[in-house]
């Protein structure tokens, strides 16, 4: 492992020695990295292993060396010190983050993961105005098979020349995703375009000028005089008598232009792959068009496990967090099949399902958490051997988070700004919501005081919703155990001087400072997400100021919405221990005892879904959201119980006397259960069947006749 640092023409204040000692290696310090002194990264990267350089600024310039160094054998990996840490008003303390960052860097790549597969011809269609599309037909045409959805002539009309494939009509349905998008259409309209020769005789017959350009009737216009058939002639083009059909097509692209007024196909947030919103004159988007044609992969950002989730049970549905956050409508309920079903192509990496699954059955895979969590850690610990004390973790987004980051950094160095507190230390994710509180707890336990999530705009509003709820949820969690103050902070800035603005606020000189445990925790983050809270919880709670009290709680209340930890309250007037919900439980939390009627319950097992709560006939049982502190957490403890109900016949017990009661109570007056029909309710079913069949025979087998009847 080789580190090279480089103090930018002497504008970065380096402290070699102690950025060594953190990191166990010698490091020399370098001005011009990137130009005089090229010669030694040359020579580094000759080197077999991982070679660290700490500038991003010059990424590409440092890659064509390594392209042109003969022999060049290690891996590259860049990090930026510069903007992040060593420009900024408190440099001259930011040696812990600069550790850090390097620490960071310095850990192996994530392991692969699978990939989910693209492949476009370039067919694209293009919806809009006549004139606009055809002008941004022209742009793509030399690579893509343009066909038109026409909305209209537009201001100047369409081209006289039949340049593209022209389709109209009414639009039914546009879905799919780069490569497979389809478009369903009913031909309705009386102009044929394919009979078309675009004479314009009938849009100078028309007396009520319902023909534009496009060669589509207004049906509101039109007064049925039909001047425009006779003139049509020959061409035959014009039918109103031709009856609608309707029509399909598959596209690999699409590019809309109809405008904000248009009534949208895709009204999801994060819009699928292949489809573009534009004006036909933003540049940037027609030339991403271009790039779209051939084969493509991304990464399968998450990993299901259909055991664990707790959607669906008994034709009940409980837990849906991931359906209702999803920005893209990835994930949709397969009620058939009792689960969740997530379409790999429109999912866009968020992880913000991942972060709301109460079980973990939706798990990130790109990278995974164990991954994400093991890097928090050794930045953490790089950061505390090096002397830093109260960290605090910025999580911000890999695009616009990055550039704004990056875009204080530079201020700084102008003077303009103050920059990152030294003690802030960025960590960049392919999205904000894919970390929640099992990390961020983590985190916590592992010696960071604070966790502060950048948004900047970008993300969708249910996003922010989720975070929210998560961050007050663990906020209560250690507000309970009693650590004073604010521990989560989300943060919705767009440009330098606001992030600047609430760092300042948050982490500059004279914050207060929240309060941690005083032992760093040991634990990895898992791939478990259950697995991960737990650890976390439990190294929180061996330090607890609240439970070394003289008055520890019991337990600690938490918010309703978004905590994946409680308990459950049931009604014992009404619950007549049918076992619904027991079946229903997708944690095994509810347990029956096949001992004796009885309901029992494992509160640490518990997700709070829901499913006991709507499979409930009786709607005996309510969430309770909270924390209970101590061993019972652990432990299978009574809910309820009732007496067995005795068959009236055999004496064998066949139901609680509850649910006995119940359902006789319901029954009493039903016509088709008076008399011997009652009182069967009370019977087992061997002695039932034995009673039907009794009296069955003792109604059909009459008495002989008498002698004296003969």
């Amino acid at each position: 492992m080789t580190t090279l640092i480089c103090n930018c023409n002497q504008t970065l204040p380096l402290q070699t020695r102690p950025l060594g000692q953190a990191l166990a290696e010698e490091l020399k310090e370098h001005t011009t990295l990137c130009r005089r002194e090229a010669g030694v990264f040359q020579r580094a990267v000759r080197e077999t292993g991982t070679l660290v350089v700490a500038c991003t600024q010059e990424q590409r310039l440092f890659a064509e060396l390594a392209g042109q160094t003969e022999g060049a054998l290690a891996t590259i990996r860049f990090v930026n010190i510069r903007e992040t840490a060593g420009w900024s008003q408190e440099a001259s303390q930011a040696t812990p983050k600069m550790a850090a960052l390097l620490a960071a860097a310095r850990r192996p790549d994530p392991e692969p993961v699978a990939t989910v597969s693209y492949k476009s011809e370039g067919r694209l269609l293009i919806l809009g105005p006549l004139d606009t599309a055809e002008q941004a037909a022209d742009a793509l045409a030399d690579v893509m098979q343009v066909t038109i959805w026409a909305e209209g002539p537009g201001d100047a009309g369409g081209s006289q020349a039949r340049r593209y494939p022209v389709i109209a009509g009414s639009l039914l349905g546009l879905s799919g995703w780069l490569g497979a998008f389809e478009v369903r259409w009913s031909a309705n309209n009386p102009i044929d375009l394919d009979l078309c020769t675009r004479c314009n005789a009938c849009v100078s017959a028309c007396p009520e000028q319902a023909i534009a350009l496009d060669y589509q009737i207004d049906r509101a216009r039109c007064s049925g005089h039909r001047d425009c058939v006779k003139v049509c002639g020959a061409a035959g083009a014009i039918d109103f008598s031709r009856e609608p059909v309707e029509h399909a097509q598959r596209f690999d692209l699409v590019l809309d232009l109809r405008g904000p007024q248009a009534s949208p196909n895709f009204v999801q947030h994060a819009l699928p792959q292949g489809y573009f919103r534009g004006d036909g004159r933003d540049l940037p988007a027609l030339l991403k068009l271009r790039e779209l044609v051939g084969e493509f992969e991304k990464p399968r950002f998450f990993h299901y496990r259909q055991k664990l989730c707790a959607h669906s049970r008994n034709d009940q549905t409980g837990c849906s967090a991931c359906i209702d956050i999803c920005s893209a409508q990835a994930v949709r309920s397969d009620k058939s099949r009792q689960q969740i079903v997530v379409n790999p192509h429109l999912c866009v990496g968020c992880g913000a399902c991942t972060t709301v699954c109460p079980t973990g059955a939706l798990a990130y895979a790109y990278p995974r958490t164990d991954d994400q969590g093991e890097k928090i850690r050794t930045m953490l610990g790089a950061y505390q051997s090096a002397g830093g004390r109260d960290a605090v973790v910025l999580l911000h987004s890999q695009g616009q988070g990055q550039r704004v980051v990056e875009a204080l950094g530079r201020s700084a160095q102008l003077k303009r700004l103050q920059g990152l507190p030294a003690r802030v230390m960025p960590l960049g994710l392919w999205h904000t919501a894919s970390l929640g509180l099992e990390v961020w707890l983590s985190a916590i336990g592992y010696g960071a005081c604070q966790i502060v999530v950048l948004l900047t705009g970008e993300e969708a509003p249910q996003y922010k919703t989720a975070l929210t709820e998560q961050m007050a949820v663990a906020q209560s969690l250690l507000h309970g155990l009693g650590y004073a103050g604010t521990h989560f902070s989300l943060i919705e800035v767009s440009d330098p001087q606001a992030l600047d603005a609430e760092l300042q606020r948050l982490c500059g000189r004279g914050a207060a400072v929240p309060q941690g445990p005083g032992v760093a925790a040991r634990h990895a983050v898992q791939r478990e997400k259950r697995s991960t809270l737990e650890l976390a919880l439990d190294h929180l709670l061996a330090h607890a100021p609240a439970l070394h009290a003289a008055q520890a709680p019991h337990s600690i209340a938490l918010p309703l919405s978004g905590s994946p930890l409680g308990s459950i309250a049931v009604d014992t007037d009404r619950c007549t221990l049918c076992m619904s919900c027991v079946s229903a439980c997708p944690g095994a939390a509810l347990q029956d005892n096949p001992q004796q009627p009885e309901l029992r319950f494992i509160e640490k097992n518990c997700v709070q879904c829901g499913l006991c709560v709507k499979t409930c006939p009786e709607q005996a049982i309510a969430l309770q959201p909270r924390l209970l502190l101590g061993a019972e957490r652990s432990q299978s403890r009574r809910l309820h119980h009732s007496p067995p109900y005795a068959c009236v016949r055999c004496g064998k017990p066949f139901g609680t006397l509850k649910a006995i009661e119940a359902m006789l109570g319901r029954l009493a007056g039903h016509s088709m259960f008076q008399g011997a029909a009652l009182e069967r309710l009370k019977m087992c079913g061997d002695c039932r069947v034995v009673d039907i069949f009794t009296a069955d025979n003792e109604v059909r087998i009459a008495p002989p006749p008498s002698a004296d009847r003969s």
